[in-house]
């Protein structure tokens, strides 16, 4: 398959949080698997120069946004087995910072319709374009609306991730024509109104045609009001396309045994790196140099979906217990206020460092014993993967991705990766913090058992990415596994090829979505030809349907069959693109305080001239 992931951020280039680490791993994972995978970013001023000095000027064009024309310059850069797109515009991106900005809404809006713009200047027609967030999440509009899209993409499909709901892409409906260069179809039945404004994040669950999370405790927490921010009723009418995927980390980066960034290596057989590392932590923050006493740590934006709260209300019974405290952050001025006015109180056992250092995170992740991870919310977290994988045992709040991966610790049956409290609540995550500090000072064969298991856990992208070329399978038909080695002609036999049949990709999707059950209803051959079509990839089509089918014979039919992928016979696929969206829209939801209408949208005559000129 041909995959373009198009993101507002992704390293090595740029990077402001979690979406950074997954753009940059995700499709190197899925690329070793066989598939053509590319990605699309913006090119800030950000971008190091040392990584800016490596970049490949192709060209540039002009984009539309709705009446501007804007000049778009395409740099690329190949990492590993992906290559990279860096769209870039002075104006748009040359600036301190990524986001926060008054014109936030145009800047995405000319990044959306650049990723379609460039596509036939970089020849490249993706099989799909996996989105990421409110930035891109008009491409998936795009795609469906008649005055945008081309007639040649009308075979891609789309895939959205939420990494967090909170971050929607809300605007005034003013910016409907006069940025998105959309009709007033869009708003009349509701697909991109909420509350009386655009939004960017609902339009593209309706018209993606898969959507998904990032871990699935949070696919499941968004049909909750307390987690959802006003959307759980649109998840819950499209939770037939939901889906979680857990988000992996690189394991080579993050290796004990082999980064160059902390004081001493280590593995799980041999640990005498990690006290090494402890103690280089102590001298480093200041902290009394007490190889026996454990150091519970924390490594996180200082905002109150974090948990901060429950800190404030207990931390004097915190700093009572025989342990010392880490923390390196920053955010709210009163999270920061509270935690140096705390770290003064206790000097020698409390440490606070604001703001962020990549050096001293990786330092603190191998020195400490303990990882805290309190969160309200959590979609997805990564931090307490890596305190896992370098020997510190998280104590984490059971929501999202926390608990997705990290296993209460039981005593009775010595079993558990780290400790956990459900309730949001301070006196629970006082009583864990104790069993945990206790643990450590009281039973240090359990605690190491427990450390061990965690260090075993495989967090690599290699799960992650399997769970998203069965996605990408589902909504496009095309086969995602590895093709098996075939098996050797009987001695003696005419070697033979099945022919290949052409199914146009709309046809495909059809194909894929129908039922086990019926299709074993249907005639041999015929039941034949479509699993053929479905498994085969649109890169290796080589002859058409009509010809492909008057040199077919039942036997040979019969050969070519591959059993298809569970994923695509269990769940219906989306319908194809070409069908119009807004009567999707209609049939999911719409406020009640909108309008909705199957009736589709009409393009509008300025966007339908357009593109009758080119």
């Amino acid at each position: 398959m041909k995959i373009l992931y198009a993101a507002s951020e992704a390293l090595p280039f740029a990077a402001s949080g979690g979406l950074a680490d997954v753009v940059g791993s995700l499709p190197t994972a899925v690329a070793q698997e066989g598939h053509d995978c590319r990605v699309v970013l913006p090119l800030y001023r950000c971008v190091k120069p040392d990584v800016r000095n490596t970049l490949t000027y192709l060209t540039d064009i002009t984009v539309d946004v709705s009446w501007r024309k804007q000049y778009c310059g395409i740099y690329t850069k190949k990492v590993g087995n992906v290559q990279y797109y860096l769209l870039d515009n002075p104006y748009y991106f040359m600036r301190d910072g990524m986001y926060g900005f008054y014109d936030d809404c145009e800047r995405f809006v000319f990044f959306s319709r650049a990723v379609l713009e460039i596509l036939p200047v970089i020849g490249f027609h993706p099989d799909i374009i996996h989105c990421n967030d409110w930035q891109t999440a008009l491409i998936p509009i795009y795609l469906k609306d008649d005055g945008v899209r081309e007639d040649r993409y009308r075979s891609i499909r789309t895939v959205l991730t939420i990494h967090n709901i909170e971050y929607q892409g809300r605007y005034d409906p003013y910016c409907l024509g006069d940025l998105f260069g959309l009709d007033r179809g869009w708003v009349d039945d509701g697909t991109l109104l909420l509350d009386g404004d655009l939004n960017l994040l609902k339009g593209a669950i309706l018209t993606a045609d898969a959507v998904n999370a990032v871990s699935p405790t949070y696919a499941q927490e968004l049909k909750n009001p307390y987690f959802a921010h006003r959307m759980e009723g649109i998840l819950t009418q499209c939770g037939y396309k939901l889906s979680g995927v857990l988000n992996g980390i690189d394991m080579k980066l993050y290796d004990p045994a082999a980064d160059g960034r902390i004081t001493a290596n280590y593995t799980a057989e041999d640990l005498s790196g990690k006290a090494a590392d402890k103690t280089a932590l102590q001298n480093l923050m200041g902290l009394n140099e007490e190889p026996n006493t454990p150091i519970i740590a924390m490594v996180s934006r200082l905002v109150s979906h974090k948990g901060l709260d429950l800190l404030r209300e207990v931390m004097g019974d915190i700093m009572e217990l025989p342990a010392q405290f880490v923390v390196l952050g920053s955010g709210d001025a009163g999270y920061e206020e509270f935690f140096r006015r705390t770290a003064e109180r206790y000097p020698g056992r409390m440490a606070v460092r604001l703001g962020y250092n990549e050096a001293l995170s990786m330092a603190i992740y191998a020195g400490a014993d303990l990882f805290l991870m309190p969160s309200r919310s959590e979609p997805c977290g990564l931090s307490q993967m890596i305190s896992m994988r370098y020997g510190t045992v998280p104590i984490v709040r059971e929501t999202g991705g926390l608990k997705d991966t990290v296993q209460p610790y039981e005593a009775w049956r010595d079993a558990g990766t780290g400790f956990t409290f459900a309730n949001y609540s301070s006196a629970d995550m006082l009583h864990v913090i104790r069993e945990a500090v206790y643990l450590y000072k009281d039973y240090p064969d359990a605690f190491a058992r427990l450390r061990d298991r965690a260090m075993a856990q495989d967090f690599s992208w290699n799960r992650s990415a399997g769970d998203y070329l069965r996605i990408y399978g589902a909504v496009t038909g095309l086969s995602w596994e590895k093709s098996a080695p075939e098996a050797p002609a009987a001695k003696g036999a005419a070697p033979t090829e099945a022919p290949v049949i052409e199914v146009p990709a709309e046809e495909a999707v059809v194909s894929a979505a129908e039922p086990v059950s019926e299709t074993a209803a249907k005639p041999a051959a015929k039941k034949a030809a479509r699993k053929t079509a479905v498994k085969k990839p649109a890169a290796k089509k080589t002859t058409t349907r009509k010809t492909a089918a008057k040199a077919t014979t039942k036997k040979a039919a019969e050969k070519a069959v591959e059993k298809p992928t569970e994923k695509a016979a269990e769940k219906p696929v989306e319908k194809p693109a070409e069908e119009p969206v807004k009567k999707t829209a209609a049939k999911t939801m719409a406020p009640a305080d909108t309008v909705e209408t199957t009736q589709p949208v009409q393009p509008k005559k300025k966007g339908a001239a357009k593109k009758a000129a080119k």
